[in-house]
């Protein structure tokens, strides 16, 4: 009864493990690495998690690697007193010691570019590594979610210009 009990507890904490969508490098916390499903039409997706340095020294996330999309960087949308949005390519995301850093919708993110017929459909995984300056490569799977009416802030990529 007692290893019953010890096999159920090991599987409740793998399945736990699993749906917290977190993974470790060095100091630094991953926190639910997502994109949204695409229509057919749109030929680039965002990427979105947390990164949490819990060490003394800063990082910074340099790249985002993986075989499944043609081209990947790391972008910031922002929106001028215009209302002019305009997004731009970064070579790298800070990640200072003790802090947070939020890629959102909106913000700073994941940019997969070149999709083509191969949209983001719900419920897939993309197989990616994380590359950061001090901590090293960390391998992470973003998941395809749905996109609601409040996950993108109202905007669209599909119609932006992007910059380098």
């Amino acid at each position: 009864m007692k290893f019953i009990l010890s096999a159920t507890a090991a599987i409740l904490l793998s399945a736990a493990t699993v749906s917290a969508h977190e993974y470790t490098v060095g100091a630094l916390q991953i926190d639910h690495p997502r994109a949204f499903e695409t229509a057919p039409s749109v030929k680039v997706g965002g990427g979105y998690m947390a990164i949490t340095n819990t060490g003394d020294t800063d990082d910074t996330l340099l790249e985002v690697r993986t075989p499944s999309v043609p081209r990947v960087e790391l972008h910031l949308s922002e929106t001028d007193a215009n209302g002019v949005a305009r997004m731009t390519k970064q070579d790298g995301v800070p990640i200072p010691a003790g802090d947070t850093v939020t890629l959102i919708p909106g913000g700073l993110h994941v940019m997969f570019m070149g999709l083509g017929e191969d949209r983001f459909e719900l419920g897939e995984k993309v197989d990616a590594t994380l590359v950061f300056e001090n901590a090293g490569t960390v391998d992470v799977q973003f998941s395809i979610e749905e996109r609601t009416s409040d996950t993108h802030n109202g905007m669209d990529h599909s119609g932006m210009k992007m910059s380098d």
